[in-house]
């Protein structure tokens, strides 16, 4: 949601590889550069927008308030042309051409900030900023100027949703987004039938690609990371040629419902390796395939992630805690009960406490004054020391390699 989800996808652009894991830590140390803001404790070069605006947005979605600091981190991130970078350590010097400008960082930061609300002069500078770099396709690529790609092009499309634009009338040279999402679409004959592909190979021929396909649904339908699964279907249907968005986004439900129908999950594998379980890229079909209506396989699949995800969403922090969490939220599965584990916990215990702890914190510490009042938060501190200690972090559907 990647969405961004798009972890494979970034690789495949060379900009950002998979999504860079976070830290096995609740948040940064002291001695470390990274800021105490930030959620997720690995190096942010290439995904602390990304995974901060996951975390925020996946918050938002189950009703806990972020904590201030965190939001404004987030807000400060932006140039002011109006984009995002990946990441920039210090907000206070001046984007110039050397900066990075990241179009999956802006679109997600516009999707997070336009949930939590109160953004509006940033969000509207970071669309009219996104507006400016439409390729002439009508399609977005990672950078601005690259060549539009599946993965961008329905990231854009889910922040132009957000905040009421109808994406349909975004165009540049007469092209829409679906029309460069409806480039990128196979056809129903042959070896991937009905997927989406991230970018035409060299010779202009389309590959499928199922983390480009999980996104390209969701661009289609004019979705964005945060979706409310239907129940009009139980199985997706017969992939058709017919030219139309929600068409392409039929076609490409029902290759992902097929991808995921013998295992319950995509696979992925690097070269010289053997095939191994996609955790990111499968929470990417369940969102998809949600919000398309064909929640059978969704349900089905969700199900495997509650019992063999939890070992990947540890290791690769809190984009990884927000994928599962929207999964949960499109097929009304609960996450502070996912295979027995609370997502909400372990995403917050990533970064700085939601707003209502740190409350709870500022009250605490002005009963100093109290001759218990010491020993009494010292007592509490301890205890919670216990529950923390199995804390994680990390990024994007993008370690979804």
């Amino acid at each position: 949601m990647n969405v961004r989800r798009c972890a494979a996808v970034l690789a495949a652009v060379a900009v950002l590889g998979a999504a860079t894991p976070a830290a096995a830590a609740p948040s940064p140390s002291p001695s470390q550069a990274f800021p105490s803001a930030l959620y997720g404790g690995k190096d942010p070069k290439f995904d602390g927008v990304w995974r901060q605006s996951l975390a925020l947005l996946a918050q938002d979605t189950v009703g806990v308030k972020p904590a201030a600091k965190s939001v404004e981190w987030l807000a400060r991130q932006q140039c002011a042309d109006g984009g995002f970078a990946s990441y920039r350590a210090d907000p206070t010097t001046a984007c110039d051409a050397k900066t990075a400008l990241d179009t999956n960082a802006t679109a997600a930061a516009v999707q997070a900030l336009t949930a939590l609300g109160g953004h509006d002069a940033v969000t509207g500078k970071a669309v009219a900023w996104l507006k400016s770099v439409q390729n002439k396709d009508g399609g977005w690529g990672y950078a601005p100027g690259g060549a539009s790609d599946t993965n961008s092009t329905s990231v854009v499309i889910g922040a132009l949703t957000a905040v009421g634009e109808k994406p349909e009338q975004v165009e540049k040279g007469g092209k829409s987004p679906y029309d460069a999402l409806l480039k990128l679409a196979l056809g129903c004959d042959g070896d991937g039938a009905g997927a989406f592909a991230f970018q035409p190979d060299e010779k202009g021929k389309l590959a499928a690609n199922a983390d480009a396909t999980a996104a390209g649904v969701l661009g289609a339908l004019g979705k964005g990371m945060v979706v409310k699964g239907s129940r009009q279907k139980e199985a997706g249907e017969a992939c058709q040629d017919e030219k139309t968005p929600e068409q392409a986004a039929a076609n490409g439900a029902a290759y992902l419902t097929k991808a995921l129908a013998e295992d319950g999950h995509l696979t992925s594998a690097l070269p010289g390796s053997d095939p191994q379980p996609d955790y990111g890229n499968t929470a990417d079909a369940v969102l998809a395939l949600a919000a398309q209506g064909d929640t059978g396989q969704a349900e089905k699949s969700l199900r495997w992630l509650e019992k063999n995800s939890a070992t990947w969403a540890a290791q690769n922090g809190p984009a990884a805690y927000a994928q599962l969490i929207f999964a949960a939220h499109a097929t009304g599965t609960n996450p502070r009960d996912f295979g027995g584990a609370d997502l909400v916990q372990q995403l917050n215990a990533t970064g700085p406490a939601p707003q209502t702890a740190e409350k709870a914190q500022a009250a605490d510490e002005k009963s100093d004054s109290d001759p218990f009042g010491v020993w009494w938060y010292v007592g509490v501190c301890l205890v919670a020391g216990v529950g923390i200690g199995f804390l994680f972090s990390g990024r994007r559907n993008r370690q979804q390699l």
